[in-house]
């Protein structure tokens, strides 16, 4: 397991653990939270090497890199995303403008394919062989290694997405300084994550699926979103609910807290957390990011 002994955002030296989270996805561990004592700064520690984490990923029920359809999870997740993939193609398209779309942690590439039916230059990123395997073989779009960030082209992306990806990157500066290199000027980026902050999120604790240790590194909202994106240039321009999300986590959390899926009260605690919502508190959220000129 690898410490982390200065804060990934602020690079401060002392935290306070807020609870053990258990991996129960894969591995049965047990991870702890921790919180910045500077900048209030959530993430996972310590966690396994970056060498590691790969191992973590390997779950037929990882549905971003399998596609699986098993259980009735999944099965609603697959059908919400068919209805989700036109609602991001119409938020991203003010900024295409015939220009290239790059989506980084593209998984088995099912939004990259949307978008490439419906004419728009696309590439991916995608770290997991298997799952950027599927995304070439099934849809026949260009998805590259993590590795091959490095070598695009700089300032040739009108619109940059990660959808639920930046919790799982292992060096957040790094990452948002590539993203600065890559982005034209008038481009946006599009960063959808979990919000700790969150009612879902603040009723479950350390049994709130979305922590997702280890594989979850980071755990945002927006304070955490902004300095991030602050430092290196950007500006948040816009906050926008991903109201679906909600439900899907509440139905896993439930059945983390009490051992058996009860989809009902998983449902009901997904309203709960929508109605209680304000502007930045939604289960996740969407980040709409510039640059600052």
């Amino acid at each position: 397991m690898e410490v982390i002994k200065n804060c990934p955002l602020c690079g401060k030296e002392h935290f306070t653990t807020l609870f053990d989270c258990i991996d129960y996805t894969v591995s049965k561990e047990i991870f702890p939270v921790v919180k910045c004592n500077g900048c209030e700064f959530v993430f996972t520690n310590p966690r396994p090497k970056a060498s590691d984490l790969g191992r973590y990923y390997k779950s037929d029920t990882y549905i971003s890199h399998s596609d699986t359809s098993e259980g009735l999870v999944n099965k609603l997740y697959k059908i919400v995303r068919k209805r989700t993939l036109q609602q991001k193609l119409n938020l991203i398209s003010p900024f295409l403008n015939r220009g290239k779309l790059l989506d980084i942690g593209c998984g088995t590439g099912a939004f990259l394919n949307y978008c490439k039916l419906s004419g728009v230059d696309v590439t991916g990123i995608e770290p997991d062989e298997d799952a950027r395997n599927y995304g070439i073989k099934t849809y026949s779009i260009p998805v590259l290694p993590e590795d091959a960030l490095k070598s695009l082209e700089s300032n040739s992306y009108s619109v940059i997405t990660m959808w639920h990806v930046l919790e799982h990157v292992v060096d957040l500066h790094d990452r948002v300084s590539e993203l600065n290199r890559l982005l034209t000027e008038n481009g946006r980026i599009y960063i959808a994550v979990p919000n700790h902050l969150s009612h879902d999120a603040v009723h479950y604790g350390k049994d709130w699926a979305a922590y997702d240790v280890p594989r979850h590194l980071h755990h945002f909202d927006i304070q955490s979103i902004s300095n991030l994106f602050n430092q290196h240039g950007f500006d948040v321009e816009d906050v926008l609910p991903m109201k679906f999300d909600s439900f899907y986590v509440s139905m896993l959390s439930e059945e983390i807290k009490t051992g058996s899926r009860n989809f009902i009260k998983g449902m009901m605690r997904g309203f709960i957390s929508n109605l209680k919502a304000s502007k930045t508190t939604w289960s996740s959220q969407i980040y709409v990011i510039k640059k600052r000129k």
